[in-house]
């Protein structure tokens, strides 16, 4: 399996992802590529200890560089030279099986809607993340791609998020909940309304296992597999929970640090905290899908070290077996929309 890396997208490029991308290649017996300037990703290579190209690692050369600045709507036409486009279109080409980056968001979703394309039928693109909570965690979708939706869009979003609970996260029959203020089916806005009743019909047609509407704290504590929303919504749900948990960790490292009978404590829960600490963080997530795509796309958080992009690898190379996107394209008359 080949994976291509947009080497100069993030916050510590190319330095994190050329050593992220080496590290998933060694770890996994990945093909990865690394596209951007040749000169640069060599030089982090060389400052790696490494005199050739590592095993199982290519270069592809692409001069210019998506900042995240740049504006989404024009960037793909105006920096087509640009490592983000370049490896979007080595992935439609077939030149790799998926497509990793750590760089503006905006930019990723118009040039993999733009190049790859959509799945036909699918009306919009999904940034659909997992959230760890205290079952085997939770899919959110849409968490920022599409910041105003309809209800058409987000029962396509709830058709996609089943197929990867059960594709990706070995959920049978996943239970799929409406992201709302409250249970009944009066609540919410218009737009929470008219999507519940969609929702409602598909269950009653035995399509999916629609559970009704969810709150935000039963994402966290369990009973929901797909947690479907839009993406105003649900960008602001997943950064409180990206805060929340970084709070908690820094208030527990200084409660379990304050004096020697507390330290003396950590030790006693030392591995647990561990377990804690890697089931919260998202470097070990890796990153989020773009479910409704044709090719597998994997946006990678902004900052992500080393470590994080070799998760979001490792992620790219699961999502790719998984055989989603076959799954999507085989049940599309069932997804799309009557309007088509």
């Amino acid at each position: 399996m080949k994976i291509i890396i947009d080497a100069m997208g993030g916050d510590h490029a190319p330095q994190a992802t050329v050593e992220g991308g080496i590290m998933a290649a060694q770890e996994f017996g990945l093909d990865v590529v690394l596209v951007g300037r040749v000169a640069e990703i060599l030089s982090c290579i060389e400052q790696l200890g490494h005199g050739d190209l590592p095993k199982g690692i290519a270069v592809a050369d692409a001069t210019e560089v998506v900042t995240m600045d740049d504006d989404p709507a024009n960037v793909i036409r105006e920096k087509k030279d640009s490592s983000l486009s370049v490896g979007l279109r080595m992935l439609r080409d077939g030149e790799g099986d998926a497509f990793v980056s750590a760089g503006n968001t905006g930019a990723l979703l118009a040039g993999a809607t733009l190049i790859p394309k959509r799945i036909k039928g699918i009306r919009r693109a999904a940034l659909a993340p997992v959230i760890p909570n205290r079952e085997t965690g939770a899919l959110v979708i849409d968490c920022g791609a599409n910041a105003e939706c309809t209800p058409e869009y987000l029962l396509q979003f709830a058709y996609m998020g089943a197929y990867y609970a059960k594709n990706v996260m070995g959920q049978s029959n996943p239970r799929v909940g409406l992201l709302n203020n409250g249970s009944e089916p009066s609540k919410g806005t218009e737009l929470q309304r008219e999507t519940y009743a969609l929702l409602e019909t598909a269950r009653e047609a035995g399509k999916l296992n629609f559970i009704g509407n969810v709150e935000g704290r039963e994402v966290m504590l369990g009973g929901v597999d797909v947690v479907v929303t839009d993406g105003f919504t649900g960008n602001i749900l997943l950064k409180t929970i990206e805060g929340t948990a970084m709070c908690l960790m820094g208030e527990l490292k200084d409660a379990l640090t304050k004096s020697t009978k507390t330290k003396l404590g950590a030790l006693l829960v030392k591995s647990g905290l561990r377990g804690l600490k890697k089931k919260l963080d998202h470097a070990e997530i890796g990153g989020t899908v773009l479910l409704g795509i044709s090719k597998p796309v994997i946006k990678a958080h902004g900052n992500s070290t080393a470590y994080a992009i070799r998760s979001a690898i490792r992620q790219a190379r699961d999502i790719t077996a998984s055989g989603i996107i076959q799954d999507i394209r085989d049940n599309i008359d069932e997804i799309k929309l009557e309007k088509e």
